[in-house]
């Protein structure tokens, strides 16, 4: 990876990608890959589980945050996608083909699900457009328990996976879990990189001064929603490989679009960073109060009531005020020239 290139006007202002080159950070995070890589031959079978969930939460709340963060779409049916990622695995898996090869099928369909799936709700804003997602969801969950073929209410096993020993099993899906989430959060960088990802910023800004600009509204939101389908589609075809059973009401659970939230809220809404430091954080309370029963939703719910309060832009954003820190930078920087007096910095990827 490498700093977008400069350019300079009349006056001598810079605009710039940003403060500093990332290349490093792409070294730093290929090696973070290659450790996660190994980490099915370092520790035992019961953390690769636990990190294959972490690899779930977090790549739905990438795909969260770049629907709410960046396309101000505040998504409550996410679920939606999970649900049709993990059936598309199983039917995969009923015709015959590796449950690991559907993934990318199921991906795929769940993108081209999301094109009637938006045309159904693409003229709605805010609350009226997290309410009909929520709705679609569970339309697209009565649907699928119609069909006995594929388990109707109850779900079914998922098969294909018999041959390979727990060990195995438990290694691979930990490593397509890992590739899945690397590609989540790749394809976002790349996609708010480029011309996409300054139309998304100015949408989110003002709508009406977007469209005023020239700026295709309509195309780019459905780009992202399409996007985050794949994503979340992907996710969820993890998530059955995972638990080697698919059931309607645990895929298509509003439970997955809490957690995706919840991750991005802490985290940082807006930055690439902030989904990562979210999901971190809730697989640390996860595992750390789970076994208090109702406690541990009570402790969630206070994390998210502080930080909304004390850190609006959540914890990465404490971060990165403080310490003037961006790892994955995709906005713009204004700078005057050298001994200027020039405006400060512009950073339109950031939720202030």
């Amino acid at each position: 990876m490498s700093a977008a290139a400069t350019t300079i006007d009349a006056a001598g202002v810079r605009v710039t990608r940003g403060r500093r080159n990332v290349a490093w950070t792409g070294v730093g995070a290929l090696l973070v890959v290659v450790v996660l890589a190994a980490f099915p031959y370092l520790v035992h079978s019961g953390t690769t589980s636990i990190m294959v969930q972490g690899f779930i939460v977090l790549t739905l709340a990438s795909m969260w945050n770049l629907l709410a963060g960046y396309a101000g779409l505040v998504s409550v049916g996410q679920q939606a996608f999970v649900g049709l990622g993990a059936y598309g695995v199983l039917i995969a898996a009923t015709h015959g083909l590796s449950p690991f090869a559907a993934v990318p099928i199921a991906a795929i369909a769940s993108g081209v699900a999301a094109l009637p799936l938006w045309w159904l709700v693409s003229r709605l804003r805010s609350g009226y457009f997290a309410i009909a997602t929520w709705v679609l969801a569970a339309t697209v969950m009565l649907i699928i328990e119609k069909f006995s073929s594929i388990g109707g209410g109850t779900g079914m096993p998922l098969t294909g996976l018999s041959d390979l020993g727990p060990t195995l099993l438990a290694a691979d899906t930990y490593w397509v879990g890992l590739a899945v989430t690397v590609a989540a959060l790749t394809g976002t960088y790349l996609l708010l990189q480029g011309r996409l990802g300054l139309a998304l910023t100015a949408i989110r800004d003002d709508e009406t001064a977007a469209r005023s600009s020239g700026v295709r509204v309509g195309l780019a939101r459905l780009v992202v929603f399409v996007v985050a389908g794949v994503g979340c589609g992907a996710a969820g075809a993890v998530l059955a490989i995972s638990q080697l059973q698919v059931q309607p009401r645990a895929v298509f659970s509003v439970q997955w679009t809490a957690e995706m939230a919840f991750a991005v809220i802490i985290g940082g809404l807006g930055t690439i960073e902030g989904p990562i430091v979210g999901t971190v954080v809730y697989m640390v309370l996860q595992q750390t109060l789970q076994s208090y029963n109702a406690w541990y939703l009570i402790v969630l719910g206070l994390v998210a009531m502080l930080v909304a309060l004390f850190a609006r832009r959540g914890l990465w954003g404490l971060v990165e005020s403080r310490l003037d820190v961006r790892l994955f930078p995709v906005g713009y920087w204004l700078r005057a020239p050298a001994g200027g007096t020039g405006a400060p910095p512009i950073v339109p990827d950031e939720v202030g």
